[in-house]
């Protein structure tokens, strides 16, 4: 695999500066959240060009860094006529931009079908899923257009909440420019976490081919509540997930989620000495 990491979960530096640590801490890909990670100029829509991304690809590939993910979660199942207008338009600029940055995939997760994004039950409804997915639509062919691809990212508070709802967007839409970002504690919640097995197994069998790149973090459960945080601090089995990148998916991007630059060391020799016991 080639492991990476979350690249707002690094210490906050000036742009080129974090990058290049990024490289020196031995990481070789990052996920990219641009307002998350750029303070010197802006990252509106409008400041999306391609002498933009041409400058922001020359600094990655400087330090021998690959952008595995250009991120935009942002809610595709907004009822906000006008937000979810901004929210599109977004999404293209994204496109646009991944077109000429280079990059492996624009990220997303999947959204709710409320203004704030939060969970209620109805996230988990067949009206949702079709409202999320005719979203979607649009923002898939317009990435086949820029030559990009969309990757969705399932989790059990969201729309897409399991395997078989993601299985079901891909079939609909059936574009090669739609993939999936596997991150397997997404899938996993208070109600079904003592099932990890299961249900990894389940999103490997539907989704494995699919995959476009992994998010690796670990979680715990306290108080009766699920806590995610970095890959060998909770209670994650990473055996069929490794497994399943190492025989299926050479060279995968892979880039860690919920790490703090206290302790990003730690969980890269965690996950990078199970990868090779695998």
């Amino acid at each position: 695999m080639q492991l990476g990491i979350r690249l707002h979960d690094t210490t906050k530096l000036p742009f080129e500066e974090r990058i290049a640590q990024v490289h020196q801490l031995g990481f070789c890909c990052g996920h990219l959240a641009l307002s998350k990670v750029i303070d010197e100029f802006p990252t509106t829509d409008e400041a999306l060009t391609p002498g933009l991304a041409m400058y922001i690809r020359n600094v990655f590939a400087r330090n021998q860094v690959d952008i595995a993910v250009l991120g935009c979660y942002l809610n595709l199942a907004n009822p906000n006529k006008e937000q979810l207008a901004e929210t599109v338009h977004r999404y293209m600029a994204h496109i646009r931009f991944a077109s000429w940055l280079g990059c492996g995939v624009v990220g997303t997760e999947t959204g709710a079908p409320n203004e704030t994004y939060s969970y209620t039950p109805e996230c988990h409804t067949e009206k949702a899923l079709q409202l999320f997915t005719e979203n979607l639509r649009p923002i898939v062919e317009y990435a086949e257009k820029m030559g990009v691809v969309v990757a969705i990212e399932p989790v059990y508070r969201h729309i897409v909440s399991n395997p078989k709802r993601a299985r079901k967007v891909l079939d609909e839409i059936n574009s090669p420019n739609l993939q999936i970002i596997f991150d397997p504690v997404n899938l996993l919640d208070i109600e079904n976490y003592t099932e990890q097995k299961s249900v990894i197994a389940e999103a490997i069998e539907l989704l494995g081919a699919d995959v476009a790149v992994m998010h690796l973090k670990d979680f715990s459960v306290r108080d009766g509540k699920m806590l995610s945080m970095g890959c060998g601090l909770g209670q994650m089995d990473y055996g069929p997930i490794l497994k399943f990148m190492k025989e299926r998916k050479p060279f995968i991007h892979a880039t860690l989620e919920d790490t703090q630059p206290e302790n990003n060391q730690r969980v890269k020799h965690f996950i990078t000495r199970k990868y090779e016991e695998v």
